[in-house]
């Protein structure tokens, strides 16, 4: 019986080589990040202090670096105290587009505020935010 293991052993060791490579490996990453069509001038803009009871405009600006049109399919804003307008045309490659958000201060205190935008190019969402101080 222990002769028995033995030779079982080494028959497993000796093929153990050529089954290493039966399955090929390849140390490449699974997933392939794609660079965005799009270049923001800024995701994140601090406003500073607004007055309250004043809207605040906050324009994204972005230039579309890829080289097909892009279209903004969606623009959600975090909260209801934050309204949003956008390019509704397709913004050709190599051209500029925007994103507003229009705030409206009638709280007073810091904020931060968040505007989702999604696009032909890129069905995750891109969050833009902004923030600032609304005082008295």
């Amino acid at each position: 019986m222990k002769k028995l293991t033995i030779t079982a052993l080494l028959a497993v060791l000796a093929y153990a080589p050529f089954y290493a490579n039966v399955f090929p490996v390849d140390h490449a990453p699974v997933v392939k990040v794609l660079p965005d069509a799009i270049k923001w001038k800024s995701e994140s803009i601090d406003v500073g202090n607004i007055p309250k009871g004043k809207a605040k405009l906050i324009r994204f600006e972005f230039t579309n670096t890829g080289s097909k049109p892009i279209v903004i399919e969606n623009v959600a804003p975090s909260c209801g105290c934050t309204t949003a307008d956008y390019t509704k045309t397709p913004i050709l490659p190599g051209k500029k587009g925007f994103v507003e958000a229009r705030y409206d201060a009638a709280n007073p205190g810091a904020f931060m505020k968040t505007v989702n935008v999604t696009t032909s190019d890129n069905k995750t969402p891109k969050t833009l935010s902004f923030k600032g101080v609304v005082v008295s």
